[in-house]
Order: C-alpha cells, then structure tokens, then sequence
C-alpha cells in the first residue's frame, strides 16, 4: 500500500522512504539477464564463447574494453550472478592500495570459506603498476575473478603481467536502434521504470534522445529521466520544447587526451592523404564539434601540407599558415571556415612525401658515415692562411660556368662521394621538378666521369 505524501512543513520519514525509486533510472532498469541486455550482439551472441562461458557459470578474468555506457558495469554484474558468486566493486578514480587489499584480502577469507568473487575494477587503467600488479597472484590462485572496465586501449595502459592473465574483450558501442529498444522497455516498465506515470513521447523524439546518446544507453536513460520529470509540469507529455530543454548543453563522445582523439585526428589526416576532401572535411567537423583545440588542428594540418603534400604543392604550406593565423585573428566560429577551406584544398590537390623521405635518407646517412670533413673546395677562406692551407682551393663559381651550374664539382665529402635522396614524383608541380634534376643528374655524372 502507497504511504501518504506527508503534508507541507511535515517532516519526512526518511526510513519510510522507497530508496528503489530514488535510485537513478539507468540503475534502476539494469539488465537482470543476458536476454535483457541491448547491444553487444557479436560479443554476446548465443553459441559464441564468452555467452557459453558465463550461462554455465565457469567464467574467467577479463578486461572489458569499450565506450562509456555500452554495458561494461552490467556484464560484469551478471557474470557474477550467473557464476553464484559475491559481486565487489571498486573504482580505480576512488580507491587507492589499501581498499584494494581490504576487497583482496575479503575475497581471499570467503575463497577460503567455498565462494568466489567477481571483482569489478572501474577504469582499471586509471591504476598505476604497483596497483595493478597487487591483482596478480590473486588471480593466479583464483581467490578472485578479475573484470577490469577500461575506455582506453588496455596495450597502452594496464602492464604485460596483467594483461597475460586475463582475456580482452572488446565492447561496441550501442546501436540507435539499440537505445531506442532500451528507452521503449523503460517507458513500459511499470516495476523498475516509467511505466504507469503516464509519460508520452512521440517515436520522433524518443529517436532523438536515442541519437543524442551517441552510443551510450546509461546517456540515453538519463535524458529520458531528466525529460520525464520536465513532463510531469506539461501534463506528462514530452515535447519538442521539453527535450529542447533537455539536449541543449549535449555533446558527442570526444577525449582529448585519450584513444578516441587520437583515432580521430589519424582518420583526419590519412583521409587528407588518400586526397578525400569529402571524409576529411567530417572528420574535422568531428574534432571541432567535440571540443578539440581549433589551433592544434591548425597545427596538424601545417605538417600534412608540409609531409603529405610537400613539393607537389608548395602553396599548400603558405595557405596552411594563413588559415592558422585566420583563425587566430577570427576565432571560433567564424575562424573554422578557414580550417575547413584548408583541409578541402589539402585533400584535393596533388600529394608526394617526397621530401620527406629524401630529409630521412640524409639524416641515416648522418647518422651512418659520422663527422666527415668539409671537401677543402667548399671550405670558407676568410683569411690568408687558410687559403695557404688550402681551404677553398679548387672551387668553381657556378655562375661563371657554362649553363650557370660547375657540374663536375661534388657537394658532398669525399668518403661519400655524391648521392641522392631527392625522387620527385611525377605529380603536381613535381613534375617539372623531376624533368629539371633528371637532366642535371645525368650530366653531373657524365661529368664527374666512369668512376662516379
């Protein structure tokens, strides 16, 4: 029977409350089963190994890796159920060495006792080695079941040994359609969710709040949670003014120190390079609507002018530097326009990493032949004795000889004798490049004679 509301100025009977309902909707509405779950169809699917694993309750340590609010937390909670065993969690934000060792040495007297436990470690690579390395026998010895949830790349950031000891999964992030199949049964849940409070919504706005989610369910239930309480004033129904209220301030998945970023900037500039201005041009609107730095993107974008698009286009890099300092002087919004007239032109206009490879051949042989001598005819002779040592001796102005360019003269030291790194390609204004250092380097050579 429902307790009356107690009356204005009444104190409230804390003990008396219903501590279910004040529980978040997300929470509230978690998956109780392997069925209930929405997503993760190629992780979970019935017959594949992890599904087999945890229905017959013989379940391993794992690290889960995947996005905010694909369902991390909730597996981790059902491979405890399924497995009858104790559920511990602690956050690797929150908790330092010694919770650890509490929740370890707990887990070790109730293995003694004939129960295991699933311990659940959130952003499990937020622990440093040490921390991390504090897990290991535990798990050797099977006192306890080891999930780690992690959003970043576990080769980077938890360490070979515990790694070696459990097995990585791979989390997607959830479909719209997905979400908008978790938001229904939420609306029509009348025990754990909104169902029986009259809440109405058109399907055109329960996809919205599923698009705007942006993969995360845990998003996506809160925003109809935030959008059912602005509704209770307008008679229960959702609106398009509600939920304009509700996605106002909404923004995509973006870390800007984290894998994600870095995903993305590489999706940025590989697209630039494979000259698809279309992928580039999303991929930078991807960045600036996730809030990334306009002046680091500006900055990227200066060095695929310089490596990707080079001599091709040597107009590349002049734009490249005027679209920076456009933005500087413009900012944010106006000063993206140049940003985005930068990457069009540098994903469409001829490519060579030309000169990129022939600065690296030159910097390995640096590295390869050492501090050689200077040849003493390209040696500076300011004063009287070096030019009696013979510094300078033997040098040929090039613009006193035939053509304006002393072929048989060598520019490099003696133990090297010429080489070359510079192979223009035949794109862009390379071209002519190519044309012009072709017929110089055949006549130096035929100059220089057979021995060259």
């Amino acid at each position: 029977m429902a307790k009356a509301k107690p009356q204005s100025g009444e104190p409230v009977d804390l003990l008396s409350v219903d501590r279910t309902s004040m529980r978040p909707l997300a929470e509230r509405i978690r998956p109780r089963s392997l069925e209930e779950m929405v997503g993760q169809r190629r992780l979970l699917a019935p017959g594949s190994a992890l599904r087999r694993a945890v229905e017959s309750g013989h379940v391993h340590s794992m690290i889960l890796w995947g996005p905010p609010g694909c369902g991390k937390t909730t597996l981790a909670l059902l491979l405890a159920r399924y497995a009858d065993a104790e559920f511990k969690a602690i956050s690797a934000v929150l908790s330092g060495l010694p919770e650890v060792r509490q929740v370890l040495a707990e887990a070790a007297h109730r293995f003694a006792e004939g129960r295991h436990t699933v311990l659940f470690v959130d952003e499990v690579h937020r622990f440093n080695k040490a921390q991390q390395d504090a897990f290991l026998p535990h798990i050797e010895r099977g006192t306890i079941i080891f999930v780690g949830a992690t959003t970043e790349n576990p080769s980077f950031e938890l360490n070979s040994a515990l790694l070696s000891r459990c097995r990585v999964h791979v989390m997607d992030a959830v479909s719209r359609e997905d979400i908008l199949q978790a938001l229904q049964h939420a609306l029509q849940d009348a025990e754990r969710g909104l169902g029986g409070q009259g809440i109405q919504v058109p399907d055109s706005l329960l996809g919205e709040i599923a698009g705007a989610a942006d993969g995360d369910v845990r998003r996506a239930l809160t925003l109809l949670e935030i959008a059912a309480e602005l509704a209770q004033d307008e008679g229960g129904e959702i609106t398009e003014h509600t939920l304009q209220q509700v996605l106002a301030d909404r923004t995509r998945r973006f870390d800007k120190g984290g894998e994600q970023f870095y995903d993305q900037i590489s999706a940025l500039h590989k697209s630039v390079r494979s000259s698809n201005p279309d992928a580039a041009l999303y991929w930078l609107a991807r960045m600036l609507d996730g809030g990334c730095d306009p002046g680091y993107l500006a900055r990227r974008m200066t060095r695929m002018a310089v490596e990707d698009v080079g001599l091709a286009d040597p107009r590349a890099l002049q734009m490249a530097i005027e679209a920076w300092d456009t933005y500087e002087r413009l900012g944010s919004p106006e000063g993206e326009l140049a940003l985005a007239q930068l990457v069009i032109y540098l994903a469409s206009t001829a490519k060579s990493n030309a000169g990129y490879l022939a600065f690296g051949a030159a910097r390995r042989d640096v590295q390869e032949y050492g501090t050689q001598a200077v040849p003493m005819h390209l040696r500076n002779a300011p004063t009287k004795l070096m030019k009696q040592l013979g510094y300078g001796s033997g040098y040929q102005y090039d613009h006193d000889a035939e053509g304006g360019i002393a072929l048989g003269q060598t520019g490099f030291p003696d133990a090297m004798g010429e080489r070359v790194y510079y192979q223009p390609v035949e794109r862009g204004m390379e071209i002519k490049l190519k044309e012009k250092l072709d017929r110089l380097r055949a006549a130096r050579k035929a100059a220089s004679g057979p021995e060259s």
